[in-house]
């Protein structure tokens, strides 16, 4: 659910380089962002946008993610359908074999495809199933099982009548807590859990409310369902939070999507100076249910969902990881859980491994190889 989150270089007092590494991949957090940001600030936004647009740079930025799609379909990956509980989950399942079972879990915003830079090396080593989340990608838009308790419970019917047998299953952000949901209430079926970056702890009102997911994508989700308004695309696009960053050229970079939207209303809002897993996100929201966001905002994510409770049941090897994260002059966490949630997340957990990384909150895609390694490494605690 995090993929939203910003996070710009810096460090406000000293706390070390894990805030001020801040999140170096997704560059309009830092590199990009700077560089982009400043040059079109300095009112030279045309030139610099031309130049960008002439390097690899800018062509990485927004076909990345189309060619690790296509290795992923190379790979062997075939999307497919199940119902569960009466509703339609979408998945793409690797190669059959012998391996091991691994499920995949995205978080919020994009699709089971915001795994692509690590499947085709996964299923080496996994039988890998990679769901879409109901509200995302072609799964039903259900908004009664917007919450961590009903989606879980939906999810360990589908590892019993698609999959068949105990998994590792890895979720990210929102995914993350699905993941944890999985291990703590169906110990029977997880082997083994990687948890990146999952806001634990930090969803739950009121403290939800100083993070960034509440006040950009959540805000927005229940401010478009409230305001009668119906293009979701347009309304998300105008009204980031990420925009704040960009001070006067904000404006002009709103404008110049808009009018991509409006010749091209089925197309996403993609940016040449964006990283490829910002214009990627823009790509997942044409399928996204904004009433999902809504769940985060209104608290009915979390509700039956006791975090600490959850936590206290995983007996499955965990990994936790901890990606990059800071307080911004607000009071807002920009990240997912800060050092004190995951010291706290990785003590209720019996065999837990924390790993802090230093990347931001979209790790898989960041740091694939680092990914890769993790979630194989887990296999290796199972008993």
């Amino acid at each position: 659910m995090l993929g939203t989150a910003i996070r710009m270089a810096g460090s406000e007092d000293g706390d070390g380089e894990r805030r001020a590494g801040y999140d170096r991949s997704m560059r309009f957090r830092t590199a990009n962002i700077g560089k982009a940001g400043i040059a079109l600030a300095a009112g030279g936004s045309l030139v610099a946008m031309a130049g960008i647009a002439a390097g690899g740079w800018a062509v990485r930025n927004v076909k990345a993610y189309d060619a690790a799609r296509t290795r992923t379909r190379c790979a062997g990956f075939v999307e497919q359908t199940v119902i569960i509980n009466g509703s339609t989950i979408n998945y793409a399942a690797g190669p059959a074999g012998e391996k091991p079972p691994l499920l995949l879990i995205h978080g919020q915003g994009v699709d089971w495809q915001s795994y692509a830079p690590v499947l085709p090396e996964l299923a080496g080593d996994f039988s890998v199933f990679a769901i879409d989340v109901y509200g995302h990608g072609g799964s039903d838009r259900v908004p009664e099982k917007y919450s961590a308790s009903a989606i879980g419970t939906d999810l360990a019917r589908f590892i019993e009548d698609v999959i068949g047998t105990p998994v590792t299953v890895s979720g990210h952000s929102s995914g993350g807590q699905l993941a944890a949901w999985l291990a703590g209430h169906r110990p029977d079926l997880v082997h083994a859990a990687v948890l990146e970056d999952p806001p634990l702890f930090t969803t739950v009102l009121p403290r939800a409310r100083k993070t960034w997911n509440w006040v950009d994508l959540a805000s927005n989700c229940h401010a478009f369902l409230q305001s009668g308004e119906t293009d979701w695309i347009a309304y998300s696009f105008t009204h980031q939070k990420l925009w704040d960053f960009f001070g006067d050229s904000a404006d002009r970079i709103i404008r110049t999507g808009l009018r991509r939207h409006v010749r091209h209303p089925d197309r996403p809002i993609t940016l040449l100076f964006m990283p490829p897993s910002w214009n990627d996100m823009q790509r997942s929201m044409l399928n996204y249910d904004p009433r999902f966001g809504d769940a985060f905002y209104t608290g009915d994510w979390d509700h039956g969902f006791d975090h600490e409770q959850t936590l206290r049941g995983i007996r499955a090897p965990t990994t936790l990881i901890h990606a990059n994260w800071k307080y911004g002059p607000d009071g807002i966490l920009q990240g997912a859980i800060d050092d004190h949630d995951a010291r706290r997340i990785a003590s209720l957990i019996r065999d837990v491994e924390l790993v802090e990384v230093d990347s931001g909150h979209d790790m898989h895609a960041e740091e694939p190889r680092r990914f890769i390694e993790l979630v194989r490494s887990i296999n290796q605690r199972v008993r």
